[in-house]
């Protein structure tokens, strides 16, 4: 990839991977979203603020660590984002840990497994160690662990994914909407949006 004027997030990613007119919507016209109003958002985020202060050595040692970094803001020349735990093992990869303020309920929605996906390559770039594996911390079920696979064709597909981000920010670009029309129902752009 080329450097960018815009640093993408794995929101970005997520949002363009549901319907990549929210990126258009958002970054080309400048049509907020305030998803700030949501409670799961902003409680989310007092969990992870919370979580940065815990000692969950318990966690990290049933995972074989033997160094972490917490809290760590990574970029690259087109991404960008904020890793709760970059976790070191002694077979020399590292691995994110990304904790969650829900219940687990046997299913790991794909939002969490591309966020993993996204610090997975920031963590190859900026550390220099491979990355074949990420984990989630559901804080709501007693934080339950849950080991996530990351193989090579994901990190690759996080790299196509912000391409096409920056297409339609960079070349102001109006994509097609999203092929599933029942995501159009609950959403922000709906009354905007062109069918």
């Amino acid at each position: 990839m080329t450097m960018s004027s815009f640093s993408i997030t794995p929101s970005h990613i997520i949002e363009y991977l549901f319907c990549s007119r929210y990126t258009y919507f958002e970054y080309v016209l400048h049509i907020p979203q305030n998803e700030n109003k949501y409670f799961k958002v902003q409680k989310g985020r007092l969990v992870h603020e919370k979580k940065a202060s815990e000692n969950i050595e318990y966690l990290r040692k049933k995972l074989g660590v033997i160094d972490k970094k917490i809290n760590q803001y990574l970029t690259n020349d087109y991404l960008r984002g904020e890793v709760d735990e970059v976790l070191f093992f002694g077979s020399g990869l590292a691995a994110p840990l990304d904790y969650k303020f829900a219940k687990y309920d046997k299913k790991i929605y794909d939002t969490y497994k591309t966020q993993l996906y996204c610090y997975a390559v920031l963590i190859e770039e900026n550390f220099g160690v491979e990355v074949n594996k990420g984990f989630l911390v559901y804080t709501r079920s007693k934080n339950k662990l849950i080991e996530i696979e990351i193989k090579k064709q994901y990190k690759q597909k996080v790299k196509n994914d912000a391409e096409g981000v920056l297409k339609i920010i960079e070349g102001n670009y109006f994509p097609r909407a999203t092929k599933f029309k029942k995501r159009c129902v609950n959403c922000t752009y709906r009354n905007i949006c062109i069918k």
